[in-house]
């Protein structure tokens, strides 16, 4: 038996039907090739060897059309999750045959041969599936792989690499001692370790870095927090996705912007890659700018000038209390005062916080005092005594706002001093005047936020909000506070419900967001949608594709293994797993965006055929090949009693891991992601 790799990794539009149809047919194509050849290379071996070959079948259980030629049956199986080549005593259904006399007799069962050709035809489908994987390696390099390279993205306010001082636009070059050629070698070095971390890079500015980092385990997997890099042109849309803006911002109100339109200036300023473009936009957030952006026309490179009217926040009119420090950067202002986390800052500059300033002022408040000293008063724990402090730093010239925030409710920080801290749901402050004025007093409590679309609102534009989203303060996640309000900004069309307790009674409240024109603070992001940052790896010859795919393989090899150690040691949670609906799922994404991308992933799915399948389980390849190591120096076979037991416990094993990925398939690999993944500045 053999299973295909186990992946370690709603409106119906009929203009798309011919498309998607052609790509599943290439994933049925694609996976049916690397199944058939794994079942090609036991076939071969066993007929080179003499043995007598019973059935040859791509998928298990009912046979659904089949053919006979010679003394073999070809068949085609209702389960589609591998194939098997059924010889003359050998049969995992019936693994007695393996030590039945009577067929060991006939010279042409697979019984009857000598140990070495057993273990040539046990082992020639993975063999058969490594070098089919070289293959498909080779035909995607020689065409051109596409990825992404090991640049970072926005980061997560108070994951490791945002406590290590990394910022956008900073180029990680080794992970552990292995060079990193794309963001993936990222995920994978982090995510398949079991300590820290050791990175080396150069920081955006040219520097050189060596740092040691302690990933984050709270989820599924380790990681250190960083997303993948952005560049600086607005993807290819389509007519329905409007023109690579958000609606509701002002690059959306000032129209002229095109699909696969690229900055290259602004405000006068030259924009070479998005770490330029988020600096430029972040410093000059105040002001009208001029965007300069470069498209075909006519088959002609044009340059055309667009001025964006700066964005200001959208707020509600509430003022929060602040939490505790949750996060220190290490070598920042903050961490130079020796503030820790826990502390609580209390006043600025003489001022209240949450009364005389509000929590989310504070990132624009100290950048706006950078170079200059800032008074701070704050709380501490000392055991058991709330002890009041003061300090007194210099912020850098950093702004807030443009970090990354994750489902699970992720702090703000402040760049320019180094910290980051919750915000509570209780309500300290209700500017007058503002939406919440009348609805809403002071010290009552916010238990839950949703972002709505208002009625007969018409979604429009790229990634307009299809549904709500919900945020709702738990014992485990009281903190909801800070993403809410950064998601009123990223989704600015959208209208705010809050669920309010007062006095052990609970009320709702619905509100619109409004631009205060008096207000100094402003949101660095203008509305404009952006790629991924890619690069294309190419071949120049065949010979140079084979050099790339060998490197490619021994690579994917080797990830496959740390996979599995660190299932094992419980480093990386089974809800990473995906089983053959992801995995067509995934082949279809693949298939959709050429041949290149599909080749890749067929050569991915080759090799790892060939390592799981090589693990030393009974009813796999490696669990037979034990048995014929075992033979080779021991001189007999083993019991029937022991092949039947180990064949059917393996078979358990096998079929309960099945479960398992489809399980997760159907129920745990369906949620969306947030508003906030989408790369628009």
């Amino acid at each position: 038996m053999d299973l295909i790799a186990v992946g370690l990794l709603a409106a119906f539009d009929f203009s798309k039907l011919g498309a998607t149809a052609l790509s599943w047919l290439w994933v049925a194509i694609g996976l049916g090739l690397v199944i058939f050849f794994h079942e090609l290379g036991h076939f071969a071996v066993a007929k080179w060897c003499g043995v007598f070959v019973e059935r040859f079948s791509i998928g298990f259980g009912p046979i659904l059309w089949s053919f006979k030629k010679g003394d073999t049956e070809y068949a085609l199986s209702a389960i589609p999750f591998g194939g098997y080549v059924k010889m003359l005593g050998q049969d995992d259904i019936d693994p007695s045959q393996l030590s039945s006399e009577e067929i060991a007799e006939d010279p042409r069962s697979y019984s009857a041969k000598p140990v070495w050709q057993r273990m040539a035809i046990i082992s020639a489908g993975v063999i058969m599936n490594i070098l089919t994987g070289l293959v498909f390696f080779a035909i995607a390099f020689k065409s051109g792989v596409q990825t992404r390279p090991a640049r970072l993205g926005p980061i997560v306010v108070g994951k490791p690499a945002w406590k290590a001082g990394l910022q956008t636009g900073d180029l990680l070059t080794r992970i552990n001692g292995r060079e990193c050629s794309d963001f993936g070698d990222i995920m994978r070095g982090v995510a398949l370790t079991s300590n820290d971390v050791e990175i080396e890079g150069v920081y955006r500015n040219g520097e050189t870095f060596k740092k040691t980092l302690t990933p984050d385990k709270s989820d599924t997997r380790r990681m250190i927090g960083v997303a993948p890099p952005w560049d600086v042109q607005l993807p290819a849309l389509r007519p329905e996705d409007g023109q690579g803006t958000i609606a509701g911002t002002p690059a959306a109100e000032v129209g002229g912007f095109r699909p696969k339109d690229r900055i290259v200036e602004v405000g006068g300023k030259p924009v070479k890659n998005f770490a330029q473009l988020q600096t430029l936009l972040t410093e000059r957030r105040d002001e009208e700018l001029e965007f300069v952006v470069e498209r075909e026309s006519s088959g002609k490179p044009e340059r055309v000038a667009i001025k964006v009217a700066p964005n200001r926040f959208r707020r509600l009119g509430l003022s929060m209390d602040i939490e505790k420090i949750s996060a220190v950067e290490a070598g920042s202002p903050a961490d130079q005062a020796q503030f820790k986390p826990g502390d609580k800052i209390a006043r600025v500059d003489g001022k209240e916080v949450g009364k005389e300033i509000d929590p989310v002022e504070l990132p624009d408040y100290f950048q706006s005092k950078h170079g200059q000293m800032v008074a701070i008063e704050y709380t501490r724990e000392v055991e058991g005594t709330k002890k009041t402090l003061a300090a007194e730093l210099m912020p850098r010239n950093r702004s807030g706002w443009n970090d990354h925030f994750e489902n699970t409710g992720s702090p703000l920080s402040v760049p320019s001093i180094g910290v980051a801290y919750h915000i509570t749901s209780r309500v300290l402050k209700v500017v007058s005047g503002s939406p919440a004025d009348g609805k809403i007093t002071a010290d009552e409590t916010i238990t839950a936020i949703e972002l709505f679309s208002p009625p007969g609102a018409k979604a429009e534009g790229l990634h307009a909000s299809s549904g709500p989203i919900k945020f709702e303060a738990t014992e485990k996640q009281p903190h909801i506070w800070a993403q809410a309000f950064w998601l009123m900004q990223m989704a600015p069309t959208l209208h705010v419900r809050l669920t309010v307790a007062s006095n052990d009674k609970m009320r709702t409240v619905e509100l619109e967001p409004t631009r205060n024109v008096d207000s100094p603070l402003f949101f660095p992001r203008r509305g404009l949608v952006v790629e991924d940052e890619s690069m294309i790896q190419k071949a120049g010859s065949f010979g140079e594709a084979f050099g790339m795919a060998i490197d490619h393989a021994s690579s994917t090899g080797t990830e496959i293994y740390l996979t599995l150690r660190s299932l094992v040691r419980r480093d990386l949670s089974f809800k990473e797993l995906h089983g053959p609906i992801g995995i067509a799922k995934v082949a279809h994404q693949f298939a959709s965006q050429g041949l290149s991308p599909l080749m890749l992933f067929l050569g991915f799915l080759s090799v790892n055929l060939a390592v799981l399948n090589f693990l030393p389980i009974p009813v796999l390849d490696g669990g037979h090949m034990v048995f014929l190591c075992w033979e080779a120096v021991t001189r007999k076979r083993p019991s029937e009693r022991i092949l039947i037991g180990a064949t059917y416990g393996g078979m358990a094993f096998v079929l309960g891991l099945m479960v398992l990925v489809i399980y997760l398939d159907l129920f745990v690999h369906t949620s969306k992601g947030p508003v906030g993944v989408i790369p628009w500045f």
